[in-house]
């Protein structure tokens, strides 16, 4: 049985391309973990994704085999799982022409969309959607649901990652992808499970329809003040990480 028909009820809110929810939306093309390893700045960073080839275990701090050597920015049930669109390495790669392969920059998961709609980025998702990856049941297993909470905000090893493959110096591609918001997005888990690729992704949930990743970004990259009523409603979101709130309660123009 399809999950559209085994899945519980949800809120009456429907996804932008007008559909009933859950909705069937993408393929889980890849998983990605990595290893904490000697890193620029003698540093460590597990930064570097490899695909994996066996159902991984997902909980609330996020992939069982995956790493975070500085728990301090990364990981954590805030930050518990990646994702991000591959079109970022390729907008990557055209503006400053380099060849920056998909995984380098620490995404856990992959996904490409089915049933002619649009793909998972930061202009088709939305703080609160939660995604089910996976039909009821993964090798025995509930399936996994994840809620995003936050966009990625990059840093500078995003630089030292991909300064590592070329000769020449390069400008400050973190900050160029943060100012386009590209970065991609964390997940809180809403349940564990087990994740494999080549699972159907559904959107189950999208409580937020306005609260799309690209609009959270313009609203805090604004150079200039924000009516209150713009900015209000986001901060009404439970689920939005309290830095970004912040963020967004400065923006407000004042009376």
């Amino acid at each position: 049985m399809s999950a559209e028909s085994t899945l519980p009820p949800t809120s009456n809110h429907t996804a932008d391309f007008n559909h009933p929810l859950p909705l069937h939306i993408a393929t889980l093309t890849c998983v990605r973990t990595g290893k904490a390893m000697p890193f620029a700045r003698e540093q460590m960073s597990a930064i570097d994704k490899a695909p994996i080839k066996d159902p991984v275990a997902v909980n609330f701090m996020g992939l069982a085999t995956d790493e975070q050597a500085d728990r301090r920015h990364h990981g954590g049930p805030l930050k518990a799982v990646h994702q991000m669109p591959t079109a970022t390495y390729a907008l990557i790669n055209n503006e400053f022409d380099l060849k920056v392969r998909v995984g380098t920059l620490g995404e856990n998961l992959t996904t490409e969309a089915v049933n002619g709609l649009p793909e998972m980025d930061e202009s088709t998702v939305c703080v609160g959607d939660i995604f089910q990856y996976g039909d009821e049941q993964v090798n025995g297993s509930d399936s996994v649901q994840l809620r995003i909470v936050q966009p990625r905000r990059p840093c500078y090893k995003i630089n030292d990652q991909i300064g590592q493959f070329k000769a020449k110096q390069l400008p400050n591609i973190a900050s160029w992808v943060s100012k386009q918001g590209i970065a991609g997005w964390y997940f809180q888990v809403e349940r564990a499970g087990m994740l494999d690729a080549n699972l159907p992704v559904y959107l189950v949930e999208r409580p937020y329809p306005f609260a799309t990743l690209e609009k959270l970004w313009q609203l805090s990259n604004s150079k200039e003040r924000v009516a209150a009523d713009e900015i209000e409603p986001w901060l009404a979101i439970d689920c939005l990480e309290e830095s970004w709130k912040t963020v967004l309660q400065k923006k407000i123009k004042k009376s």
